[in-house]
This record gives C-alpha cells, sequence and structure tokens, in this order.
C-alpha cells in the first residue's frame, strides 16, 4: 500500500514519514504542495517521467497551504475520475469544525489533528486503507462483469439473423437494447424463394434473467421454425420447451409473448399466432396502413395446456408487413389503442424508409422508461405472388 504525504512543511512530512516506516508502511511517498501532488499522481512533470510514482492507495493532505489549500485540493481529485476514489485524511491543526465539515464535504474521507497522535493516525490509516481495498475488488469485479457482458451482448447479437434480399422479398430487422442485454429476438427462415417463416418474441422483464430466457427461446425457436414448420406447431413447441425450466423461487414463472408468421408468397397468404403480443402492422401497396395481426393465444410459457388459435391473411406485391415488441410503444401518450395508433401512423408516414425507422427506435420514450425495441419489416416486391 503507497501512501502520499502532502504537506509544505518538511518537517512535518519527515515525522509523518518516520512515523508510518517505523509502523511497517515502507511505500511512502511525499509532496510539499497540492501541485507537486497532482504531478505525482498524473505521472507529469520531469522528476515524475524519470521515477514514476506507484499507484497512490491513500493521501494524507494537509489543510492549511499556500495557493491551493486541501478543500480545494480535495474538490480538484473530485472532479478527476481516476483519482477521486483515492482515500483522503485531512491533516489540521485548525479545530473549526465548520472547515472540517467543508473538508468532508469536499470529498475528504476522513481526518486528523495536529501535533498528530500516532496510535489515532494509524488507526484512521487503517480504515482508510480497508475501505480503498473494498474500493478496488468492487471495482475489478465490475470491470469483470460489464467484460462479461460485452461478451454475452456480442453472442447474443450473433445468435440474431443478418437481413435477408431475395427475388421476391426483403427482411429487416432494426433493433437497439435498452441495455447491454435485450429480452427480445426475432428468427427467420426461408425455406424456398415463397415460402418464409418469421417470429418476433419478446421475453418478460429486463436485463441478465430476461436475456437468458431469450438466448434459450432463441436456440429454439431456431430449431422450431426450421422442424415445425406452421406457427402453431412453432408456438406449442416453444411452449413446452419454456416449460421445463425449472426456477428456484417457486413465485417466478419466465413468460413470453410474440408473433409467428407463415407467408406463402406463390399465394398470397399468410397465417400467423401471435401469443399475447402487440399486433402486427401491414402497410398495403397503396399506402394505407392495415393494423392486423391481433392476439389468438396466451404469452407462452405460462400454461401447459395452451389454446392456440391461428388466423388468416391476404399479402399481396408492394406490401410490408411489421412487426414489432412493445418498447415502440411507450414513444407516444395515450392509453394502448392511442399508442398502437401513434405507432402504426409512424410506420404509415415513414413509407418504409430506413433512416425513419432507425430514428423511431432512437426517440425518447414519453414514459421515461428505456425498453428494448424491435422492429421487423418485411417487404413483399412487386410481382411476389403472381409472379
Amino acid at each position: 500500500m503507497n501512501i502520499l504525504i502532502v504537506d509544505d512543511n518538511p518537517m512535518n512530512v519527515m515525522v509523518v514519514q518516520e512515523m508510518l516506516r517505523r509502523s511497517g508502511y515502507e511505500e511512502v511517498t511525499a509532496a510539499l504542495s497540492a501541485e507537486e501532488m497532482f504531478r505525482i499522481l498524473r505521472s507529469e512533470g520531469a522528476a515524475a517521467k524519470k521515477a514514476p510514482c506507484p499507484s497512490v492507495d491513500l493521501i494524507l493532505l494537509d489543510l492549511m497551504m499556500p495557493n491551493m489549500d486541501g478543500i480545494q485540493a480535495c474538490r480538484v481529485l473530485q472532479q478527476d475520475e481516476k483519482l477521486k476514489d483515492i482515500p483522503v485524511i485531512m491533516v489540521t491543526a485548525i479545530g473549526d469544525s465548520r472547515k472540517l465539515a467543508e473538508a468532508l464535504d469536499a470529498g475528504a474521507t476522513d481526518y486528523v489533528t495536529k501535533p498528530i497522535n500516532k496510535i489515532e493516525l494509524l488507526a484512521r490509516i487503517r480504515s482508510a486503507l480497508r475501505l480503498k481495498r473494498e474500493l478496488d475488488w468492487h471495482r475489478e469485479r465490475d470491470l469483470r462483469v460489464r467484460e462479461e457482458l460485452e461478451l454475452a451482448r456480442q453472442v447474443q447479437e450473433a445468435v440474431l439473423p443478418n437481413d435477408m434480399d431475395e427475388e421476391r422479398f426483403r427482411l429487416r430487422a432494426f433493433f437497439r437494447a435498452s441495455e447491454k442485454l435485450a429480452g427480445d429476438l426475432y428468427a427467420w427462415h426461408a425455406f424456398d424463394r415463397n415460402r418464409l417463416i418469421v417470429a418476433v418474441m419478446d421475453a418478460m422483464g429486463h436485463g441478465i434473467s430476461s436475456s437468458l430466457i431469450s438466448m434459450f427461446a432463441a436456440s429454439v425457436l431456431k430449431e422450431a421454425m426450421r422442424t415445425q414448420i406452421t406457427p402453431r406447431r412453432v408456438a406449442a413447441e416453444m411452449n413446452r420447451r419454456l416449460l421445463q425450466l425449472q426456477y428456484e423461487n417457486e413465485l417466478v414463472q419466465y413468460y413470453c409473448t410474440g408473433i409467428c408468421a407463415w407467408i406463402d408468397l406463390e399465394h398470397g397468404v399468410m397465417e400467423y399466432v401471435n401469443a399475447g403480443h402487440p399486433p402486427g402492422v401491414i402497410l398495403r401497396g397503396d399506402g394505407s396502413a392495415d393494423r392486423t395481426l391481433t392476439v389468438t393465444a396466451p404469452p407462452i410459457g405460462l400454461f401447459e395446456e395452451m389454446d392456440i388459435r391461428t388466423e388468416s391473411l391476404e399479402i399481396h406485391p408492394g406490401d410490408a408487413l411489421h412487426l414489432y415488441t412493445d418498447g415502440l410503444l411507450d414513444l407516444f401518450p395515450g392509453d394502448m389503442d392511442d399508442k398502437r395508433e401513434g405507432l402504426t401512423r409512424s410506420i404509415e408516414r415513414s413509407g418504409g424508409r430506413e433512416q425513419e425507422l432507425l430514428e423511431l427506435l432512437d426517440r425518447p420514450s414519453l414514459e421515461g422508461r428505456s425498453d428494448d425495441r424491435c422492429l421487423v419489416r418485411l417487404d413483399v416486391k412487386p410481382g411476389g405472388p403472381e409472379a
């Protein structure tokens, strides 16, 4: 542990240095002014370049110094992200409680008065160093957590499919996570030039728990879409697999809402299941918006016996299907119907222009919330079903 003594009186510095070294603190550095302290801490100046100071774990800072006193120095320390966590023990001969309170408000951790009592000083140093060790431990742990979350985010994004631009259709996804990890997901699978299946899902909750459910659901969904084919069977398989998860807290049950749509471009038909999810929007070729894909089933993962109903719609050349998650609804005022109407009108005004859809995802929420936002758009190219 390295201790930095800051005092404009060389005799005081020498006395405290000797006191600390006799008590077993070998790494003790000295500065005769606040300016010199900052040069040491920031490794500036020729002397620091020749003999860099090891990282400082504690500062013993004299309150009364010329040019910059201890209180001013504390304020500067607090403004520096790299230095503000270093504990500071203020050393003063002043018994003015207002000055001491000002020093503590400026960022000092503790204080000792002159003449220095060795036993008191060592006790306060041990306390401050113990606090520093705990802060360092938490900082290292937080860094590891951030690194692991970043890796998890990269893995999560890698699971999501890439955009598709084929002869008869185009698929794009617009996605914004509220945090590093998201509970929203989307997937699609094209069987041939005419037949494809698309899904958007939203796992309950936020943060790590919902993202883990989302990752599990994404792996199950990818396989189910490829093998089960119909939206009804995909939803049933997703429900079966989610119910297999075991939770330590029996009062907590994770579930997902979602829409799964099967599109047959050859016959101009779409069949879908909506499991408790916001309805999708079809932007018709004539520019009008049709809010469809209403709820046909309960959320996935809640009930062992899931009543799943499918609905069918026509889809024509020039139409654009939009599937989204509820984070987009917080961008609009009013009740739920007003929110959906606002989103439908925004999609209608955008005309599918990519920049406007991206700007929509980046708008601040009126609810003051920061939810995941996901929008999937399927464009049926002109000449699709009748080609």
